[in-house]
């Protein structure tokens, strides 16, 4: 007789930040359904590879894991810091936003403490029989009625550097994941947004050793301020997303790309350290400036040479093309969707845009056709259709809540919330007198 393959009523793929939000508010909300998330990690850490000293969160520390909309659940931030012993030292330090390695060390203690999060176990393939999912692990097979997809998205990189990937030329997803040693190398940093900024600041102080020059490059105009000011904020309430989503798809991209610097600019505090930085080293003391800024100019190719790389930039403003010479190139260039390798039996039947990229519908569902009464609910993968906040840990909670009260049927969370201060929908479609 075959063994019974346990049935889960939700898998998760991927046990980030996004998907241990759903796997938190599930354990304790939801005790009766069945539900597993799988993760690789076999020792829980949140992005190993961007854990460069004094590297700050964006966000506040209230937009942890459940307190959206669970304020009262034990996964909360404030809960990790009572556990730990240290409520009031975090309070006195008055620290504006969360430190990468705290949040990361609060994500493990959540990951390590919840019961339906299992570590170490990477799902390799998942199929669909017509009824339920089966997901296949190096050790198990399980079935599940559904589906929440979480596996981060993949470092990208420009076509012209993908061939020279290697410890010289690398993304920056990777730069904290071993010692490096930059003393006297050329050191070429590419991506204007707060990666790019971590990094170059690292550089100048010479974390990885004295570089012999350190070129910071980005295609914006200049090194932008992260907007995070009162108004701007309100981008990333559930009213604004929830109107977002009923746009015109051609309005949607238009208002993603408008809105850029409130969510992928560098935080004030980190221009103000590095200008300072740059001030007192070379301004003050007299060093030979070899650390330099170079805005408006986009990378776009690169060659080998000898043992290092020359890297042609074009300038924005003039459209002259400039070579940079390097032994050390470091791309801070975001990263790309993509469906996680062990969906490719599935992926024929995910619906895609103009770009290729996966469609997710109401409710954080991917526009999946291959099962009737069977859901593949997808985080961190529908920015074109719920805007900015998307990637973001802002409203991580409130995702998490509406994913489980539709998989529940139920209002298991009130996500509802009060009329802020900004109208975004027409009030007066007619022109009736008001």
């Amino acid at each position: 007789m075959a063994d019974t393959v346990e049935l889960l009523d939700l898998a998760g793929i991927g046990a980030g930040p996004f998907n241990l939000s759903v796997a938190a508010l599930a354990a304790d909300n939801l005790p009766a359904m069945a539900t597993r998330f799988f993760d690789a990690q076999s020792r829980y850490i949140w992005h190993e590879g961007l854990m460069l000293p004094e590297t700050h969160l964006q966000t506040g520390f209230l937009k942890d894991l459940v307190t959206g909309v669970d304020p009262t659940s034990r996964w909360s931030f404030l809960n990790y810091l009572v556990a730990h012993r240290r409520f009031y030292r975090f309070l006195n330090a008055e620290l504006p936003t969360v430190s990468r390695a705290e949040f990361s060390d609060y994500l493990r203690w959540a990951a390590e403490g919840l019961d339906n999060v299992w570590l170490d176990h990477p799902v390799r393939e998942v199929t669909h029989d017509g009824e339920h999912f089966h997901l296949r692990t190096d050790a198990r097979h399980f079935r599940a009625r559904h589906l929440c997809v979480g596996s981060g998205k993949r470092p990208w990189l420009p076509d012209f550097a993908r061939d020279f990937q290697g410890e010289r030329c690398l993304h920056a997803e990777s730069v904290a994941l071993r010692a490096r040693d930059f003393t006297n190398q050329r050191v070429v940093v590419v991506g204007g947004g707060q990666s790019g900024a971590d990094i170059f600041l690292n550089g100048l102080r010479g974390h990885w050793g004295p570089p012999k020059t350190l070129h910071w490059l980005s295609r914006r105009r200049n090194f932008q301020p992260l907007d995070e000011t009162a108004f701007t904020n309100e981008y990333f309430t559930p009213g604004y997303t929830r109107q977002f989503a009923d746009l015109d798809a051609d309005v949607r991209r238009r208002e993603v790309a408008a809105q850029k610097y409130a969510s992928d600019g560098i935080t004030p505090a980190a221009l103000l350290t590095i200008y300072q930085a740059l001030y007192n080293r070379f301004d003050v003391m007299g060093e030979p400036r070899w650390a330099h800024l170079l805005p408006h100019r986009e990378a776009a190719d690169m060659v080998r040479c000898g043992d290092g790389f020359g890297l042609t930039a074009v300038h924005g403003p003039t459209g002259i093309r400039e070579r940079f010479d390097a032994d050390v190139v470091i791309f801070a260039t975001g990263f790309a969707s993509a469906l996680p390798d062990c969906l490719a039996p599935l992926a024929e039947s995910i619906g895609r845009d103009e770009r290729g990229e996966a469609t997710v519908g109401r409710h954080f569902l991917y526009d999946w056709q291959g099962g009737t009464d069977s859901r593949i609910y997808a985080v961190n993968a529908g920015r074109s259709r719920y805007g900015i906040a998307e990637p973001q840990l802002s409203l991580m909670a409130w995702r998490s809540g509406v994913i489980l009260n539709h998989l529940s049927g139920r209002e298991v969370f009130d996500l509802e919330d009060d009329q802020g201060p900004i109208e975004w929908r027409p009030l007066n479609p007619d022109g009736a007198a008001q």
